[in-house]
């Protein structure tokens, strides 16, 4: 376990680790396949023992490659998979997760997440959720994509509020979540997960950013690491499929960023002064 590694913790209690990995386009290509085990294999080792996948991503190819990473594994990692809005009904949610499960080498999820609102009452969803959690098939349910109205549409749901985590689009450019929804969530325990942390690499050149990066003789990347895990109770997932990328992300950890560059990084991406809408990408 990495010694500043930082922990979110569930409403349960449970810690997990702030700094994870996600894998969104990973195991689509033959040639990158060695690449991406090593660096899943490498942030398991390094502390970041959070992995999150989906059904989505590669229709089923990410979970089959975290499952081959994680063989051998699976105690040491804290698994999270998601369910596609169309397969969320009470009966289809659990067909997913028995599906997301047989690729993924393993009897059990640690969280499973809807992974945006779709057709599907939130009432048959929860009732599957519910039901996988009573069977031993996942440890902890939560959302991805949802907003504050949606979550307090959740909350009134029969075992609405046993939801552990919101995964939503978060970073320095994308500011918006902490005018209304962070708190919301913060305050209840219910874990945030920022996915696109450093928007895909859009966010890496910009000049400001640069610029406190040489100051902390760090990388942009690393900095912007830095500014979601100084949220209370905030999961950071970059995605990599790259060994040096994950020592990269790692050293985020060791930065101690002053309060002028944090004030000079709040001047350069302003954070929200009134509700706005979700982002998701």
């Amino acid at each position: 376990m990495h010694a500043d590694m930082p922990y979110a913790s569930l409403p349960s209690g449970e810690e997990i680790p702030a700094l994870g990995i996600g894998t969104w386009k990973m195991g689509e290509v033959a040639d990158e396949r060695p690449n991406e085990i090593a660096a899943i294999r490498a942030a398991v080792d390094k502390g970041m023992t959070l992995v999150d996948t989906a059904e989505m991503y590669g229709e089923g190819a990410a979970e089959k490659l975290v499952g081959e990473a994680i063989r051998g594994r699976r105690d040491d990692v804290f698994l999270v998979s998601k369910v596609y809005p169309w397969n969320a009904s009470q009966k289809g949610v659990i067909a997913a997760c028995e599906q997301s499960l047989k690729r993924l080498g393993t009897d059990r999820l640690d969280l499973y997440l809807l992974h945006w609102r779709g057709e599907h009452p939130l009432s048959e969803t929860v009732a599957g959720l519910e039901a996988l959690k009573s069977a031993g098939k996942i440890r902890h349910w939560g959302v991805s994509n949802f907003d504050v109205e949606d979550m307090e549409e959740l909350m009134n749901v029969p075992g609405g509020g046993n939801c552990a985590a919101n995964q939503v689009l978060y970073n320095l450019s994308r500011r918006g979540i902490e005018y209304d929804l962070l708190p919301w969530c913060q305050e209840r325990r219910i874990a945030v997960m920022a996915y696109s942390p450093i928007e895909q690499g859009r966010l890496l050149r910009h000049p400001e950013l640069i610029r406190i990066a040489k100051t902390n003789q760090a990388t942009p990347a690393q900095v912007a690491l830095a500014f979601v895990l100084e949220r209370d109770n905030v999961v950071a997932i970059p995605k990599t499929g790259r060994v040096a990328r994950v020592e990269e992300n790692i050293g985020a950890l060791e930065l101690d960023i002053s309060d002028s560059d944090w004030a000079a990084l709040d001047a350069a991406f302003p954070p929200p002064q009134r509700k706005q809408p979700l982002e998701m990408l």
